[in-house]
């Protein structure tokens, strides 16, 4: 057995540096409190440098902390200040992770990442070092050719839970679980299927597949996903005259009418046939698919899950025949219920009224957009008209985000819109081909916010 060099890894000096311990403050605290918190100094200093860090330290770090149920969550973005090589460069990310982690007052472990390669050639030198770093502790990693904007080698995006009260069995490379309070959270992958010579829809197929037995290996049908995302490479090329997007969608469309999502015990308010997970669909620099998913699984009677669509919106799984042959299989976003919170997982948003693009060409109009598209979805109004009448989140309540842009031009001018609209907030903006030529940016998220407690009349 491959002993974990998790508690091994060279720290750099710099990094135990007290004014750099002591200013590593979260951007945002979620829940405790019953409020979201946007941590002033940061608000203050946006993106500057940390006071008394040098190069190399902890500037490309932004972190959220959520606290329920006597369980601390972590929603952790970082990005390589060093201008070394990828090596380097992938070194200090780790640095910067296992510093947040230890400045936390309880232990924790992370769950799953998803790790932003800028070069597809370097994604196998940045495997081994994550796989040497973890080793038995692996969380479930992704790693997605999707440059990042500033110009890193890569960026990284983890989930971190503190680990007093909650068990973690990392089950192989593909599977991770997380249990605790009669809760079970399950990260899969299907991996990275880059087979030559097989069409989108033969590469849905069989990821969809593969993802399927992963998950049924642990206990876990289909119904219980709530949150997917799917990586295509060339994902507006046509492919024998059809768009490859439009063909996953079509393998996508066949292997959901085997799955009956709203016979999920925890779906009491399912919208009938419009019951799908949350999804993100978005372009990678690599040719092939790579297919990841989250489930929930409990018998708690305080836990529900909610299917969410925007008003403003034509549901994708409504979309005309013209946007494709079937049409996406996804739901706006997915709202998990738990005692007196809710955790939203925001689908991939782009610049759409209707089932139309608006805004084509304009970066900095489709971005607001795309933000005032997720403020509708998540507003309290619309959990109300979905049946959720306490329930509801701001983009204050937002934990993290991911800002995928189109052109490396456009990186700027969309990011001063997301820091106007969004304040200080865990964000990675990767270069990434949107479904659609005239959408330039793609957004998704995770809010918590608290049930709204009925007054004493």
């Amino acid at each position: 057995m491959f002993r974990s060099a998790c508690h091994e890894f060279p720290m750099k000096a710099n990094e135990v540096d007290g004014s750099v311990v002591e200013e590593l403050n979260p951007d945002r605290r979620l829940l405790d409190g019953g409020q979201a918190h946007v941590s002033p100094e940061h608000a203050a200093r946006g993106r500057a440098e940390i006071p008394g860090a040098g190069a190399g330290t902890l500037a490309g770090q932004h972190h959220s902390v959520i606290g329920y149920d006597g369980i601390t969550r972590l929603a952790i973005m970082v990005t390589p200040e060093w201008e070394g090589n990828v090596r380097d460069q992938a070194s200090e990310a780790l640095s910067m992770i296992r510093t947040i982690l230890r400045h936390q007052e309880e232990p924790m472990v992370l769950t799953m990442q998803n790790v932003f390669v800028a070069d597809a050639a370097d994604a196998p030198a940045i495997r081994r070092l994550f796989e040497a770093y973890f080793g038995e502790e692996m969380p479930l990693t992704i790693f997605v050719v999707q440059p990042p904007c500033d110009g890193a080698a890569l960026a990284v995006e983890a989930w971190a839970i503190s680990t007093r009260k909650v068990s973690v069995a990392h089950l192989g490379p593909h599977l991770v679980t997380v249990e605790h309070d009669g809760l079970r959270w399950v990260h899969a992958s299907a991996g990275t299927l880059r087979r030559a010579g097989l069409t989108a829809f033969q590469q849905a197929e069989q990821t969809f597949a593969s993802l399927d037995k992963t998950l049924h290996a642990v206990g876990v049908p289909f119904r219980d996903v709530v949150r997917l995302w799917l990586y295509q490479g060339g994902i507006t090329e046509v492919e024998d005259g059809v768009e490859r997007y439009r063909e996953l969608n079509r393998g996508r469309t066949d292997f959901y009418r085997h799955v009956e999502f709203p016979s999920n015990p925890l779906a009491r308010h399912a919208n009938g046939s419009g019951m799908y997970p949350a999804s993100t669909g978005i372009g990678t620099g690599e040719h092939g698919l790579v297919l990841t998913a989250l489930a929930i699984q409990t018998s708690r009677d305080d836990v529900e899950v909610l299917s969410l669509e925007n008003p403003h919106q034509i549901s994708a799984f409504d979309y005309p025949a013209e946007y494709s042959k079937k049409s996406p299989k996804f739901s706006r976003a997915m709202a998990i219920r738990i005692a007196d919170h809710v955790t939203t997982w925001v689908s991939g948003t782009a610049s759409i009224v209707a089932s139309e693009t608006v805004f084509a060409g304009d970066i900095e109009k489709q971005t607001h957009q795309t933000l005032e598209n997720i403020e509708n979805l998540i507003a309290g109004e619309n959990f109300s008209r979905q049946g959720w009448a306490d329930a509801g989140a701001t983009l204050d309540d937002l934990a993290k985000v991911r800002v995928y842009v189109k052109r490396a031009e456009d990186y700027e001018k969309c990011r001063a819109v997301c820091e106007e609209r969004l304040g200080t907030i865990p964000a990675v903006y990767a270069l990434a081909n949107v479904c659609r030529p005239d959408l330039l940016v793609e957004i998704e998220g995770v809010a918590f916010s608290s049930i709204q407690k009925q007054s004493d009349s």
